[in-house]
């Protein structure tokens, strides 16, 4: 059952209009900020309550608010990739028709999903709230958790193997699944969860851990509505609706027109050839709309991106060039449309291998809509940062490990400030794993974490710098590497130079920018990533901002 959300006459209700669409801005900005506090808290409950380093450290996770019609409402400020790819999975769970006390459970890339070490879970919100608009059956809404799960089976240590060629390689794929039934764990299928990954105790409290943000998302629903009533409901739609009426504000600035690019990924991990990826931008009053037709058609590796990671990419490169303060929900996608060719890279078929699609593929996104629309706004548009997650992954085939990390890099400069040096770029937004966290919870060993002097693009706004992080692995071991940007380096803008690529090593030797390789103990492998693009002409910097540089031991001279 869900709430009926068709425009009220009752203009009787104190702040909220005849068409029962908005509430007044005192209270719609109050109740904003409570529902944003609402999934952050969700955020807080799942990281201090997981488990993995890759949850509790790296904070590999998202959570929102959605409305009883399947529309955000609120966001944790958490994954890009994540978050943009939400709504498809709340429209997934919405056809199995979920009742009040149910949680279920989806990874599928081709039902919702984005590549299956996420898993998310959707819980209806119904909470009974005496003599208040909740009675316990009725659905209000819907609490959404997304986590990266550092193994969910699969062909490899840490479901993300290099080579893969079908998605049965990556892991366990779950369709939606009722994992909690009547506020019980459903056990047979936690169980059989549970049976295919390689380290269960793991994911069972990593998996609670989400459960547990879901009862504190109905716990707090329930306090607003017993403090606000009806009106909590009510601006869920004017919230989506302020949100929306800004951002059309703001495309409607953009000036109009047609605007193109094109970048490659460097092969798809079965061959070594450039993957095109090529986009075309229309501008059009308050509407944008993204086509990549040209693209690609889906290739043998990884490296495909189901539409919703397409999506997500092209809906945090508008809220980047858009106006930050605006609130992030519905409203601020649906002036945007994406499309992309059934069968190509970026709206591939079942059983397309698309575990790099999310990582890697969304970097690539996110690099040509920033290169297009930095022909209509090249004042917002900042240059190119390292395009990589820069994914590594070493596990125990026996169980007992699996380590995941994405590493950061050189983000790209603006036309007002450089680049950030060993940032987190684009479609991630995750922290490291502390050195002593990582070496008291796994056989590894941290011989080397530093930036790379000189990797920035130069400009009168340096690119920011990359990283190196060499590990050796204390035990015979499985180590996965997803990465881009060893051989195309990162585009400067406006003048500014391109920044370095990046390098893999094991034992000292280079290795392929996408591969899996079985290591013996005492192996060490070494990961260094790419520098971010330089904007404006070098001329133009700064001698004190150069003197700094080099008194700081960022430039190499």
């Amino acid at each position: 059952m869900t709430r009926d959300d068709t425009p009220s006459d009752d203009a009787g209700r104190t702040g909220v209009k005849a068409n029962g669409s908005s509430v007044d801005p005192v209270t719609l900005e109050i109740l904003r900020n409570q529902l944003e506090g609402v999934a952050e808290e969700m955020g807080e409950v799942l990281i201090r309550s997981a488990y993995s380093p890759n949850i509790k450290e790296r904070q590999d996770c998202s959570t929102a608010l959605f409305d009883a019609e399947g529309r955000m409402v609120a966001q944790a400020e958490h994954i890009p990739v994540h978050l943009g790819a939400m709504p498809e999975a709340v429209d997934a769970i919405r056809q199995y028709d979920p009742e009040p006390g149910d949680v279920w459970a989806l990874n599928d890339p081709f039902e919702g999903g984005t590549h299956l070490p996420d898993i998310t879970l959707v819980s209806p919100l119904a909470p009974d709230v005496e003599g208040g608009p909740g009675d316990g059956e009725e659905i209000l809404g819907y609490a959404v958790s997304r986590a990266h799960h550092a193994d969910v089976g699969g062909s490899t240590p840490g479901s993300m193997p290099a080579g893969a060629r079908e998605i049965y390689e990556e892991g366990l794929r779950l369709p939606g699944v009722r994992l909690v039934r009547d506020g019980e764990l459903v056990d047979d299928v936690f169980a059989m969860l549970l049976a295919n990954v390689r380290t269960p105790s793991e994911r069972r409290a990593d998996i609670r851990a989400q459960l547990a943000a879901h009862d504190r998302a109905d716990e707090r629903l329930a306090d607003l509505l017993e403090r606000s009533g009806e009106t909590v409901l009510d601006s869920f739609g004017a919230i989506i609706d302020y949100s929306r009426d800004r951002i059309e504000t703001e495309l409607d600035a953009i000036p109009d027109g047609v605007y193109t690019s094109e970048d490659v990924l460097e092969g798809d991990g079965v061959s070594d050839d450039d993957v095109p990826i090529e986009v075309t931008v229309t501008v059009d009053g308050t509407k944008i709309d993204v086509d990549f037709a040209g693209t690609a058609e889906q290739v043998p590796g990884n490296l495909n991106a189901p539409l919703a990671v397409a999506k997500s990419a092209v809906y945090f490169v508008v809220r980047s060039l858009t106006d930050p303060e605006i609130p992030p929900n519905q409203g601020c996608y649906d002036p945007v449309s994406v499309s992309a060719p059934v069968g190509s890279l970026l709206n591939p078929e079942s059983p397309a291998a698309v575990v790099g699609g999310n990582v890697e593929t969304s970097q690539r996104v996110t690099d040509v809509v920033f290169a297009a629309l930095a022909e209509a706004v090249p004042e917002r548009a900042p240059a190119q940062g390292q395009g990589t997650m820069n994914n590594l992954i070493v596990g125990s085939r026996e169980g007992a490990f699996t380590y995941y990390e994405t590493i950061g890099g050189g983000a790209g400069a603006t036309a007002e400030s450089d680049g950030i040096d060993g940032a987190q770029v684009g479609m991630t937004n995750t922290l490291n794993t502390p050195v002593e966290v990582l070496e008291a919870e796994y056989p590894l060993t941290v011989e080397r974490y530093a930036l790379r002097p000189g990797t920035g693009g130069d400009g009168e706004h340096r690119g920011g710098l990359g990283l190196e992080r060499a590990l050796t692995v204390e035990c015979d071991a499985t180590v996965s590497l997803l990465t881009e940007r060893r051989r195309t380096r990162p585009r400067g803008i406006a003048g500014g130079a391109d920044g370095a690529t990046g390098e893999n090593l094991v034992d000292g030797e280079a290795v392929a920018a996408k591969t899996t390789v079985d290591v013996d103990a005492g192996t060490t492998v070494t990961i260094r990533t790419p520098g971010g693009g330089g904007h404006g002409s070098p001329d133009d910097r700064d001698p004190d901002a150069r003197a700094a540089d080099r008194r700081d031991g960022k430039r190499d001279e």
